[in-house]
């Protein structure tokens, strides 16, 4: 593990995948991240990259070639990832592409993400780079999952999400398959989303063009817990295992296939294009109150 801190906040990096996965209050002694038991879901932040959630039938195609990619790309679980820099309050790590990645993506590349911390906050800072002769196409995003309830004595259903700008926008439902329908449903009641053991029994909310750039996860006493603030991001997914103590907030740049996707890359809805020599940089931020 990687550990940086500062007087208020801990948090430590798995160097495989760069996974957060640890968010530690010093002052209260309390656990913001979950910590990954396996017998529920074993991650605690994947980053996304090159893709968002699954594409159809597992593949997709790229100058008629076909091309398999594990569910959210190949960050999550590599060990290949190499630290850049490390300071007392930031780590980034890097990937470029390499035999193993070229053949599953046919695009040469360079991929960072760093961890700082600013006082209460912790900001997520990603580059793609270009490094290729032909246009990159790429998703990007990320998975955290918080612990909730954050105490023992506390319910999952004494929290509640809200999004900054109080528009109650419809998450869209995902097939048996994980394709992202045309159908969506209202999640929202008197401006908020209230958590419950029931509320993703048919899987992630996804939100594609949200209007809001933070969502915030709230206790029904004791007010406000964490931010999320997204501002790079279009899209946002929230999730959870059915009956278990997390909820994932994640802002995404792109999302799983569509159902009526063509399987064509270029094609793909929520796809980012960079050109030759290009620097992609987005960044979020979780701010810990």
């Amino acid at each position: 593990m990687h550990t940086i801190e500062n007087d208020l906040l801990r948090l430590q990096i798995d160097p495989v995948g760069a996974e957060l996965a640890s968010v530690f209050k010093k002052s209260t002694q309390q656990e913001y991240m979950w910590q990954g038991d396996p017998n529920i879901w074993g991650s605690q932040a994947p980053v996304l990259f090159p893709i968002i959630g699954g594409l159809k039938e597992g593949t997709y195609f790229f100058n008629d070639t076909a091309y398999q990619l594990p569910k959210h790309g190949f960050i999550r679980y590599n060990q290949r990832l190499k630290v850049d820099q490390q300071s007392p309050t930031k780590v980034s790590f890097s990937l470029e592409s390499n035999a193993e990645t070229l053949a599953m993506y046919p695009f040469r590349f360079y991929f960072e993400v760093a961890f700082e911390l600013i006082e209460n906050k912790i900001q997520v800072s990603h580059v793609v780079k270009n490094e290729d002769t032909q246009s990159l196409y790429f998703s990007l995003g990320g998975h955290p999952a918080f612990n909730c309830p954050l105490k023992d004595d506390e319910n999952y259903e004494e929290y509640y999400i809200t999004l900054a700008d109080g528009k109650e926008q419809q998450s869209h439902l995902l097939s048996n398959t994980g394709l992202i329908q045309k159908d969506s449903i209202t999640v929202f009641e008197e401006g908020k989303i209230q958590l419950t053991d029931t509320l993703f029994d048919h899987d992630a909310l996804i939100f594609k063009g949200i209007h809001a750039k933070e969502a915030t996860l709230h206790h029904q006493t004791k007010g406000a817990v964490l931010k999320m603030n997204f501002e790079d991001f279009p899209d946002l997914g929230i999730w959870a295992k059915p009956k278990a103590p997390f909820v994932c907030i994640e802002p995404w740049l792109g999302h799983a296939d569509v159902v009526d996707t063509t399987q064509k890359l270029e094609e793909k809805a929520g796809i980012q294009t960079l050109d030759q020599g290009q620097t992609h940089t987005s960044t979020y931020s979780i701010t810990i109150f």
